[in-house]
């Protein structure tokens, strides 16, 4: 029987591993998979769509379906999921609290990305720094001359700014911003490595008290696929969701074995028993229905904020043949 070959990037997760290598298949489909960093993935993905299938930021997905770009087609396969609370970092010994946020410099990699959307939006809507009361720096938390990927409309009163010849990092360490909201970590040099902290040492706590209070457990990435391609085989975002959700079922039944050690850290069984009982049964789910509130949170945060140029439902992301689930 003849498959349908499909090219697929996405990044090295335990929880897709399995459809890479073939343990597991999706019907009717012959995968060609390209494991690579997410910053190239996004890059080539929103400006070539070099792969029928790819891993994709949120924010930029959502950003261009709010703008009439309907190139790309998602599937509610979220392969990254980090709360957030945990990507503010400061100089030791400067700003202490959330509060003092206020009236000072924030440093980003992109005002459109997922994790800075997340993250203004529990700044503004459950700490009380409105966007406004911040000056937003943008450019390369470690590199200099990162830009902009997807147009944005900044709302107004918001003070933003492109620094295009030093690094956030850089910035930083001489004092130039006060903080940096970033999904990836400042690399400050070695000798100034315990000069740069996370504003909450303790972002585990505070990011479960925020779930139980929200309910949001962000979503990072998804999975999407080039309109043509959906187009001629509407059957396959179907196929592709089963085929996902077994893989990352499969992960999920190796975190629980106790037999043997499937990763290379103590306790992961337990860990896994505790996300189960917080999160209400399985801790990463996928599709449309069981993410509902988080990602209509996300979207409201993105069109707040200017990132998503208008007000989208999570039911604009994604066709309607992954809207539901059957069940039997």
């Amino acid at each position: 029987m003849t498959k349908l070959r499909l090219s697929l990037a996405v990044n090295d997760y335990d929880h897709v591993r399995d459809l890479l290598d073939g343990r597991v298949r999706a019907e009717g489909i012959s995968l060609v998979p390209s494991v690579l960093p997410v910053e190239e993935i996004f890059y080539r993905t929103t400006h070539y769509q070099e792969w029928d299938l790819s891993e994709m930021s949120l924010g930029k997905y959502a950003s261009l379906r709010s703008q009439g770009d309907d190139r790309l087609i998602g599937l509610p396969v979220f392969p990254s999921r980090v709360f957030r609370i945990s990507s503010l970092y400061v100089r030791q010994g400067g700003v202490q609290t959330t509060a003092q946020l206020r009236g000072k410099r924030i440093g980003i990699p992109e005002w459109a990305q997922t994790a800075s959307v997340y993250s203004r939006g529990w700044l503004a809507h459950d700490q009380g720094v409105p966007l406004a009361d911040v000056e937003w720096v943008q450019g390369g938390v470690n590199q200099a001359g990162r830009k902009e990927k997807v147009q944005v409309r900044l709302p107004q009163g918001v003070r933003y700014r492109h620094v295009a010849d030093r690094s956030l990092t850089q910035m930083l360490l001489a004092g130039e911003i006060d903080a940096i909201l970033s999904a990836r970590a400042p690399e400050p040099p070695a000798e100034q490595v315990a000069q740069i902290v996370r504003l909450h040492a303790d972002f585990e706590s505070a990011e479960r008290a925020y779930f139980a209070a929200t309910g949001i457990f962000p979503i990072m990435h998804l999975i999407v696929m080039r309109r043509e391609v959906f187009e001629a085989d509407r059957w396959i975002a179907g196929n592709l969701l089963s085929a996902f959700t077994q893989a990352k079922e499969n992960s999920l039944a190796r975190l629980r074995d106790i037999t043997c050690s499937h990763f290379p850290l103590p306790w992961m069984s337990v860990r896994a028993e505790d996300a189960s009982r917080l999160f209400g049964g399985d801790p990463w789910p996928y599709g449309v229905q069981a993410n509902q509130v988080t990602l209509d949170s996300f979207l409201r945060f993105a069109h707040e904020q200017g990132v998503c140029h208008r007000r989208l439902a999570p039911e604009d992301l994604f066709p309607p043949e992954v809207a539901a689930t059957v069940r039997v």
